[in-house]
């Protein structure tokens, strides 16, 4: 009975001194632990003369339940006062905002694709979209450019592994695919999305870029509405007061072919580098749908007559913001992305 008492004076002292919450671990698995002092006195019960088995289990039960209760309280002490040391020190004011959250936003690209693409919808154009990979047929042969065709250097094609399977080198095979689903009905439609080139990666040019193209099928359709379409175009986004200028191209799909340019205003400081000199932007390619065009996409040339364009969303981005390097749109860097 005397080592019962000791060990209860031994423990209560000790845990007395405990002034952590470490310290209190301690203590407690050198007690009441697997190999503990309190576990190796209940064992030692049978080793107790059977007539003072009793007294000596009620004893041990007694000091168990006493040094359960004092740690638990001590635990709960220290607990408290680390909380409120903690709170002292670092004072947390529960009424100050929280951090916001920041919010995303469109592309500056995205953004000007959805500005083309809402002014041809309110022209009545509806969106078509075609795959990007493709085959050599759609690509080139269907569009007035079959094999050993000189055009075809125009476009740094990227070959896949599968002969005559490409990514698309431009949005206008979807011409093709658009006229096969609506012939013989009229059409009206833009078909923007991504075409592949094998360039080298400039300020001015990428190997991926978005594409706008247009296209328009129907009877009596003449490039004097191919004209009124691109001007009222242009003056919806670049503003009324554009004058617009046509020249004189070429495409293998179009016949006859244009280019498309647009006045810049004298007075933006940027009006020279963007012009080079000449007070003109060139802003699109366009011309009538040519006939051997219309006649793969399974429509008669002698009844039915159309027109194309085509432009780029990056490039026209850039002309809007005087932007001077394509690759600043997939840098992902939010300093820039964030000005718009």
């Amino acid at each position: 009975m005397s080592d019962l008492a000791a060990l209860e004076q031994r423990a209560s002292a000790e845990l007395a001194a405990c002034a952590d919450e470490a310290a209190l671990r301690a203590w407690n698995t050198r007690y009441f632990g697997n190999n503990g002092e309190m576990l190796a006195a209940l064992k030692a019960i049978g080793g107790i003369p059977k007539e003072e088995r009793k007294t000596y289990g009620q004893e041990a039960n007694r000091i168990k339940e006493a040094l359960t209760n004092a740690y638990e309280q001590k635990l709960a002490e220290v607990k408290e006062r680390a909380l409120s040391a903690s709170l002292t020190s670092n004072p947390l004011d529960v009424t100050l905002p929280g951090r916001p959250v920041p919010r995303g936003r469109l592309h500056v690209a995205t953004q000007v694709m959805r500005q083309i693409t809402a002014v041809f919808a309110d022209m009545g154009f509806q969106v078509y979209r075609s795959r990007e990979v493709e085959s050599d047929e759609m690509n080139f042969e269907l569009l007035n450019m079959p094999p050993h065709h000189p055009a075809r250097d125009m476009w740094d094609t990227f070959h896949t592994t599968i002969p005559g399977v490409i990514l698309r080198t431009h949005t206008s095979p979807g011409q093709i695919h658009v006229m096969r689903e609506q012939c013989p009905n009229p059409i009206r439609v833009i078909l923007p999305g991504m075409c592949y080139r094998y360039e080298a990666i400039t300020t001015r040019s990428e190997i991926q870029f978005q594409q706008v193209e247009g296209l328009v099928i129907g009877e009596r359709v003449t490039m004097a509405d191919l004209k009124g379409t691109i001007t009222a175009f242009a003056r919806r986004l670049f503003g009324q007061e554009r004058h617009i200028r046509f020249r004189s191209s070429y495409f293998p799909f179009t016949e006859p072919s244009i280019e498309v340019d647009i006045d810049w205003p004298k007075d933006d400081p940027n009006a020279d580098r963007l012009t080079k000199g000449t007070g003109w932007l060139e802003i699109m390619g366009a011309g009538m749908v040519h006939p051997v065009v219309l006649r793969n996409g399974g429509y008669d040339p002698a009844k039915f007559t159309g027109f194309a364009f085509g432009m780029g969303p990056q490039r026209i981005t850039m002309l809007k913001h005087a932007i001077d390097d394509i690759r600043q749109f997939w840098g992902n860097d939010l300093r820039f992305l964030r000005q718009f």
